[in-house]
């Protein structure tokens, strides 16, 4: 199916824990809560009553703790929950329960594993043996259970023990087709578990199931393993297409829907946001327009994070909020590296205008990053957002071919709502021709401010000049920036250089103008 859209989907919450929903010309139908806010709204609402899906994935992909939140976001509503485990013992589920700080009493647990008796030599059968007498006992004990209880929802895990006890596929294919059958009638949503350990490609399951959840883990070289799912299969219903990152926290499984820009168009008004520099401001034409993205590219060390750190501080300033997250420097340092150069970073963080968050990418997906500043965007009604850096974005992700996809999902997304976005990017090398950037991602910036070292009478200097601005005019002229003695200034124009931006310029004019302070240099700047 087509990626969900606002467009033809409604829903309303019932007092039953249910959604009804319609999509086009489809008659309503009643869906049920997943207890997972994200796989939700991906799903467009839940899970259509009286349905058969099935969650497939790897052992430890989070198949149980999502199938127990399913149970529980159905007692919370009085709704009827069995769990038949066939894997997996009843102790076992209240451990994972309890890791999660949850209370399994309102879910009946059917535990069908074999006891005592069958583990001695002279045991003919165990229930996990597969043959027909035990495959038919099996399938007995569960309907009885199910017709004793009339659960609203019910949890198989895992099937494939049903698939042992079967033995050949088309009895496994007509077993779960006589299930289906049986269900269809009574009123009842079925979730069936799939660890995947049949050989080679079953699709005998898939084929069956109104709906498939497939749950994954890819490995990565360092730190922890991406987590993600898709929905593969989901039959009369819109769902949003594609792979959703997710992650398994005590509280249950987090999922993190995949951003569409285009479903959070806003109209606003623009505005210009000043960095507290003037000769800055004129450099960019007046100030950075808000709903736009600039690019801070340079060399490390070269002023990037503080300038970004300058905007984040003037926003706050004008009455507005603002969000840094900081990649590859602690938050001690950036801080107290602010400190010193007279912008009181902590006071704003205290008053809860400026956030900061220390980022580690080896624990940290793009999905979770994106929801992160979604949840600023919409909850506290975020004006600008600075990255630091997109280096350690890039490294977040699975490969550097999808790191340009998701900044655009998250520039639009961000441009759409009014928010101004500050980027910084770490090129390698520092003067010279010998400059390289790890990922051209300049394409994507509305503004593009460029950061470079140069020598001059025995000093290694700093400049900056804007090489790019989508949203008007702006200077194309090359300024020096001096970050020392409690100040940020940006100087004059560059008027007496040649090849600033090389790294080796030539001085046209007289040694002793290059000493600072000079006339004119500058609006010296304290927070």
């Amino acid at each position: 199916m087509d990626s969900l859209s606002t467009t033809n989907v409604y829903s309303t919450e019932s007092g039953n824990g249910a959604v009804h929903g319609a999509v086009g010309k489809h008659w309503p139908v009643e869906l049920l809560g997943t207890g997972v806010a994200g796989l939700d709204d991906i799903l467009g609402g839940g899970l259509a009553r009286n349905h058969f899906y099935l969650i497939e994935g790897n052992p430890g992909t989070g198949k149980t703790t999502i199938a127990l939140q399913f149970l529980l976001e159905g007692a919370r509503h009085g709704q009827k929950g069995l769990y038949v485990t066939l894997s997996e013992s009843k102790i076992e589920l209240l451990e994972i329960a309890k890791s999660h700080g949850w209370a399994l009493g309102a879910i009946d647990i059917f535990e069908l594993s074999p006891d005592e008796d069958h583990l001695k030599p002279e045991a003919q059968y165990t229930v996990f043996h597969p043959t027909e007498i035990e495959l038919a006992d099996t399938t007995t004990a569960v309907l009885s259970e199910v017709e004793r209880l009339k659960p609203t929802r019910v949890v198989f895990d895992s099937l494939s023990e049903l698939r042992l006890l079967a033995r050949d596929s088309l009895r496994y294919r007509r077993q779960i087709m006589g299930l289906k059958r049986y269900f269809a009638g009574r009123n009842c949503t079925v979730v069936l578990l799939d660890d995947r350990t049949a050989e080679g490609n079953d699709l005998q399951l898939e084929s069956i199931a109104h709906g498939v959840i497939m749950m994954e883990s890819v490995e990565r070289e360092y730190g922890v393993k991406k987590r993600r799912l898709e929905v593969k299969k989901l039959r009369g219903a819109q769902f949003r297409e594609g792979f959703h990152d997710y992650t398994i926290q005590r509280g249950g499984v987090q999922v993190y829907p995949r951003l569409i820009a285009s479903e959070h168009l806003l109209r606003f008004s623009p505005t210009q946001l000043k960095s507290g520099l003037e000769a800055l401001d004129t450099l960019l034409g007046g100030g950075i327009d808000s709903g736009t993205s600039t690019l801070l590219l340079g060399p490390t060390g070269c002023g990037k994070s503080t300038i970004a750190v300058r905007y984040a501080v003037s926003a706050v300033q004008e009455g507005g909020s603002a969000a840094l997250f900081a990649f590859d420097e602690t938050l001690a340092t950036l801080v107290s590296r602010g400190t010193g150069l007279g912008l009181d970073i902590k006071k704003h963080v205290e008053s809860g205008k400026l956030s900061l968050r220390q980022v580690d990418a080896a624990e940290l997906s793009p999905g979770q990053f994106v929801h992160e500043i979604r949840e600023l965007v919409e909850k506290k009604d975020l004006k600008l957002l600075v990255i630091d850096s997109l280096n350690g974005f890039l490294n977040a992700m699975p490969g550097e071919k999808f790191l340009a996809m998701q900044l655009h999902e998250l520039l639009g997304y961000l441009s759409q709502k009014g928010v101004t976005t500050v980027m910084t990017v770490a090129q390698h090398g520092f003067v010279g021709t010998n400059i390289d950037t790890p990922v051209d991602v300049s394409y994507l910036a509305d503004t593009v401010l460029l950061f470079r070292y140069f020598e001059a009478a025995g000093e290694v200097k700093q400049a900056l000049s804007v090489i790019k601005k989508r949203s008007g005019e702006h200077e194309r002229t090359i300024r020096e920036l001096v970050m020392k003695g409690g100040v940020i200034r940006v100087g004059d124009v560059l008027t007496e250089f040649d090849g600033v931006l090389t790294g080796s310029p030539q001085y046209r004019g007289k040694l002793g103008r290059l000493q600072w302070p000079r006339k004119n240099a500058g609006l010296v700047t304290r927070a």
